[in-house]
């Protein structure tokens, strides 16, 4: 069987790992444009902070034998009579199943002077989406003194945290009413403006750039109200869009993203599409967990093993990777329809809020200290029952019934072994367990072997935490795993 892969980021790299481990015989061919080896997005902030190197974000799903990876190498089209692609340096790569991971590009808002007439970005204007930007970003903020943010959403604000933590004076400009508008309601936006604010990020809401103008030695926003921010370096992070070009041209059926079924293929069944291209049920994620999920179901599919797999989308919990900021956001979090109760404190920088409708979890926000965070999302995830007494989840104080929700997180022993740890990878503690009985002995070991923590990295003081107990604990069973 001969398989083509188109994309080599986070979603075509696990794609070609999950293949391997079920069809290690099939012919794989990989088709990346960056001339890179694949890396993890979700972690380039820290690229532009300075706190990681390169190497510290590559992802561990390196190509085996039996793969021929081509990097910096474009696909020019697909021809579907043909079952084959061609590529921008002439090659002709025919292929039994094509699977499309093109991921998405950085969107680039229509403001007079952002683009230059070539298609390319003004000297002291980067994007913020892939390495090349970053090293970009990084060349320029060497010599910047302030630095300009255009988008206050996930990315942007990921790129503002790492700006400033180098430094240089940041402006977050956001033509919305409140930051992360999709995840945030406006009382936590507030809390989070004051906190970015105490980290060196300024913030200015509601206001609409019209232009940039750009020289050498600086650039200048120029605000709908008539303002001239200037700075030396502005960064655009305005989100994303799935990259759906050849696809569309290939005759595929596309909508905001390419459209594909519960076995993520699309109108054409021996070509899927997984990750951030691909529009399942309505929905282009945008997130890694399920462009892992569906890497799965797509492997699980073509090789035979699993031929009706289906994917089923879970609720997605969004986390805000920035140094000295947390913040989880997850499901309705921005609804206050059903039974919403909060709490804000914004000296401290805490904004926790529920969500509650049929005695369950609907959506939550959770910013700020708050030691109940790893109760809340493992309640959400699994649908489970919150206490009667809803001031246990939100503030970490237990009465009543609300004690057992909150005083079980601290002790592994009584984390449900089907607690989901790493929300990235879907690892539950189980599968972390089961790995130290087969001879995982230090965290590096366990990730290696259940690949948690290698998404956004947020649960890796979970992961540490179980390997310290399983060290310390000869009384784990060794038998069946717990109830």
């Amino acid at each position: 069987m001969r398989v083509v892969v188109v994309g080599y980021g986070m979603a075509g790299a696990r794609l070609v790992s999950e293949l391997q481990a079920r069809a290690p015989r099939a012919e794989v061919t990989v088709l990346g444009e960056e001339p890179h080896r694949a890396y993890n997005r979700i972690l380039l902030s820290n690229l532009v902070a300075g706190r990681s190197r390169e190497a510290d974000v590559e992802l561990v799903e390196a190509a085996g034998r039996g793969v021929d990876l081509r990097l910096g190498v474009a696909v020019a089209g697909i021809d579907r009579a043909a079952r084959a692609v061609t590529t921008t340096d002439g090659a002709t790569v025919p292929y039994d199943r094509l699977i499309l991971a093109t991921g998405s590009q950085a969107m680039l808002p229509p403001i007079k002077g952002l683009v230059e007439d070539d298609g390319t970005l003004p000297e002291r204007v980067a994007a913020f989406r892939t390495i090349d930007d970053c090293r970009r970003i990084v060349e320029l903020a060497e010599r910047a003194d302030r630095a300009l943010v255009l988008g206050g959403g996930l990315l942007g604000l990921e790129a503002a945290r790492g700006l400033a933590a180098r430094g240089i004076a940041v402006t977050v400009l956001h033509a919305a009413g409140h930051l992360m508008e999709r995840q945030l309601d406006p009382d936590a936006s507030a809390v989070l403006a004051e906190t970015l604010g105490a980290l060196g990020v300024e913030v200015e809401l509601a206001t609409a750039t019209t232009a940039v103008e750009s020289s050498p030695d600086a650039v200048e926003a120029v605000l709908a109200d008539g303002r001239r921010l200037a700075a030396d370096l502005l960064v655009v992070a305005c989100g994303v869009r799935p990259a759906t070009r050849l696809a569309e041209v290939a005759g595929l059926a596309v909508d905001r993203g390419i459209l594909v079924d519960d076995r993520l293929r699309t109108s054409d069944h021996r070509i899927h599409a997984i990750g951030d291209c691909a529009q399942h049920d309505g929905v282009v994620s945008g997130l890694v967990a399920p462009a892992w999920e569906q890497a799965a179901v797509v492997a699980d599919v073509v090789s035979g093993v699993r031929p009706l797999a289906r994917y089923e989308a879970r609720p997605a919990v969004t986390r805000l990777k920035a140094q000295g900021i947390d913040l989880a956001s997850m499901g309705d979090s921005t609804s206050m329809a059903g039974s919403v109760i909060r709490f804000a404190d914004p000296t401290t920088g805490t904004y926790a809020k529920l969500v509650v409708r049929d005695r369950r979890l609907a959506g939550a926000i959770m910013l700020g200290d708050n030691p109940t965070v790893g109760t809340v999302i493992q309640l959400f995830d699994r649908g489970g029952r919150v206490p009667a007494d809803l001031r246990s989840l939100l503030l970490g104080r237990a009465t009543g019934v609300a004690a057992e929700a909150t005083t079980a997180e601290p002790s592994p022993a009584l984390i449900p072994d089907a607690a989901v740890i790493c929300q990235c990878n879907t690892v539950r503690k189980a599968a972390i367990v089961r790995s130290w009985r087969e001879g995982a002995r230090s965290a590096a070991d366990v990730v290696q072997a259940t690949r948690a923590s290698t998404g956004c990295g947020s649960c890796r003081g979970a992961v540490d935490g179980l390997v310290s107990w399983l060290s310390s604990n000869d009384a784990v069973p060794q038998g069946g795993l717990s109830a």
